[in-house]
């Protein structure tokens, strides 16, 4: 088998699908890219069981076909010292002995049998839904919920993003038990009501290959699988097994003290304050009153402490409630609205934090944050 290709554009292609590759494998033969040659096109896979990240490029010259595993390590960082410029692979299928010509030299590696890598899973049609969701909408939901994923072995559930999808909206939820963020999209709907828990490292490869999509997401799902078909790329990936708890029941409703507050300063704030707060709990103080909101923190084992005050707008009774501050800046860095509405109802419940104004009607973003005891 032989093939010519572009030295840069094979290594961007790589460098994508290279993230899937984990290094704590058990198997040997997923360090490798699976290459998969036909008449005019090359096929790369690369895979860790749970998720696979398959590309492909449309080549001029290609001699003969057939399937080959590439060391993927040595490959890519061969390719990353190489200036623009064609490289022609040489395949022997028998010995599996791969030879890389480039202008000026030429560099050899052993592949090993195609066969080997592990078969692709298939969509089980009888209980599979599919729906075409716009990239915009898919990047921002995983963008706005990935970072309050939990990192709890005892409940798998809760370490994935939890797609709904329904005739009405789509939304996107995540929590670790202390935060949640609901990402919710009116423009983005679907014929049926079907739902599905997509793992973290799935949805951060999604992550960095939507931006420079330019195209629909194809999403098809089944209970175990789901497959996302971009323009150049296609990712499968095995689904978190489990019900995702009710996170509706979670969500007060009924919040009679209301804050708006500019984000930046808020976030500045909190940012500085929290510096004074007592490492093992990272507690902050809010109390909020007659439009001033005081935030402070202290350590009583090092006699240090900081207050600082920030104008706001509030309608409510006066409250004082404690949070974690490395959580209120993690939400407040990834709500993107200039002033953000805070919703409390009492000390022991939990917080909202919303943007005040959104540029986007059909978004609805809602973040939730637990309160920590405060002792007097």
């Amino acid at each position: 088998m032989k093939f010519v290709v572009s030295s840069t554009e094979l290594l961007h292609h790589l460098a994508a699908i290279s993230k899937v590759i984990s290094s704590k494998s058990t198997m040997p033969i997923l360090d490798n890219f699976l290459f998969h040659l036909s008449e005019t096109e090359l096929t790369i896979t690369a895979s860790d069981l749970e998720s696979t990240l398959i590309t492909s490029m449309e080549l001029d010259n290609i001699d003969g076909e057939g399937t080959i595993a590439v060391p993927a390590k040595i490959l890519t960082d061969t390719l990353k010292e190489f200036p623009e410029q064609p490289l022609t692979f040489q395949i022997d299928s028998e010995t599996f002995a791969v030879d890389i010509f480039s202008d000026n030299g030429k560099f050899s590696i052993v592949g090993q049998d195609g066969e080997d890598f592990p078969e692709l899973p298939e969509l089980v049609e009888d209980s599979a839904s599919s729906v075409n969701v716009s990239h915009a909408v898919l990047q921002k939901g995983i963008e706005k919920t990935l970072f309050a994923t939990a990192d709890d072995e005892l409940r798998p559930v809760m370490n994935g993003i939890y797609v709904e999808i329904s005739p009405d909206f789509m939304s996107f939820v995540a929590s670790d038990a202390h935060k949640l963020v609901r990402y919710r999209r009116s423009d983005a709907t679907a014929e049926f009501e079907s739902s599905f828990i997509l793992p973290k490292k799935p949805a951060s490869l999604l992550k960095n290959l939507l931006p420079k999509e330019e195209f629909d997401v194809k999403l098809e799902f089944d209970d175990k699988n789901a497959f996302f078909t971009l323009s150049k790329y296609k990712l499968i990936c095995r689904l978190v097994e489990g019900n995702y708890p009710s996170y509706n029941s979670v969500i007060p409703s009924n919040n009679p003290n209301k804050m708006i507050i500019d984000r930046l300063a808020f976030f500045n704030t909190v940012k500085r304050v929290s510096v004074f707060s007592n490492q093992a709990s990272n507690l902050i103080k809010l109390n909020i009153n007659d439009n001033q909101l005081v935030v402070s923190a202290q350590d009583i084992d090092f006699s240090i402490s900081a207050v600082e005050r920030l104008s706001c707008e509030y309608e409510g009774d006066e409250i004082e409630i404690g949070f974690k501050s490395t959580f209120l800046q993690e939400i407040l860095t990834n709500i993107s609205a200039s002033d953000v509405k805070v919703e409390l109802s009492d000390p022991t419940r939990a917080g909202l934090l919303l943007p005040a104004e959104t540029d986007d009607e059909d978004e609805d973003v809602l973040m939730l944050l637990m309160p920590m005891m405060i002792n007097a």
